[in-house]
């Protein structure tokens, strides 16, 4: 199979997750899979200082800025084909609530980049399936808004430690249209009839082990659903 890993830049604060991306990459090649990275040839919202949090004074574009997590593997969101691809993954970090689209700021009402929504309307249409970790969910969310596509899935749970307010998160799916479930980071929640798995991943209070042990688990479904 060929997955495609959808990056909004490269770090944590201001683009995609990097442990949740190379964790990804490494469960799919455990797999015996073959994965292509993906980005934004656009600048990303803002450049954050990973020491202190602080915004930086510079622009930096999405798609060179994941081509560091891809190792200079990187390819254009708009020179690939859905058909090309069996499955797609979407790792977490800010980039999806600041890049991708514009949660972070506006929450349910902000928008989403074109680019992404037109990508990911036509993998839904065409059956691919689709795996969002972590904050992703936002994303996928706001591309389906307004259609008659209203897919189920998880942010994480309150029944455990979690960084973020994840009812405030389900509150603001839920209007977009989706349905939300509760899930920790030891589970992955698979809507079967849109074939979407996500996976909470660190939007739950969790370290490096847990979340590899959820990126592999919602790997296995997204396997299941090609």
């Amino acid at each position: 199979m060929k997955i495609g890993i959808l990056l909004s830049g490269c770090g944590v604060y201001d683009g995609a997750e990097i442990q949740e991306a190379v964790l990804t990459m490494l469960a799919i090649k455990e797999s015996n899979h073959d994965y292509v990275c993906i980005s934004v040839d656009k600048p990303q919202h803002h450049v954050i200082n990973h020491t202190n949090g602080e915004e930086m004074n510079e622009s930096r574009n999405m798609l060179v800025e994941s081509a560091r997590i891809a190792r200079g593997e990187i390819r254009n969101i708009m020179q690939v084909s859905p058909a090309e691809l069996d499955a797609l993954v979407i790792p977490g970090g800010f980039g999806s609530a600041k890049n991708f689209t514009k949660w972070a700021f506006a929450g349910p009402d902000g928008e989403i980049m074109p680019e992404v929504k037109l990508f990911i309307v036509n993998l839904i249409n065409i059956g691919k399936p689709i795996a969002a970790l972590c904050v992703s969910p936002v994303v996928l969310a706001k591309a389906l808004e307004g259609s008659d596509i209203h897919l189920n899935m998880t942010l994480g749970s309150n029944a455990e430690p979690s960084p973020y307010d994840i009812p405030a998160f389900n509150a603001g799916l839920e209007k977009t249209g989706a349905t939300t479930t509760m899930k920790t980071v030891r589970e992955v929640l698979v809507d079967t009839k849109y074939k979407v798995v996500t996976a909470p991943c660190y939007m739950m209070d969790a370290n490096i082990v847990a979340v590899r042990n959820n990126i592999k688990a919602a790997l296995a479904e997204l396997e299941m659903l090609v």
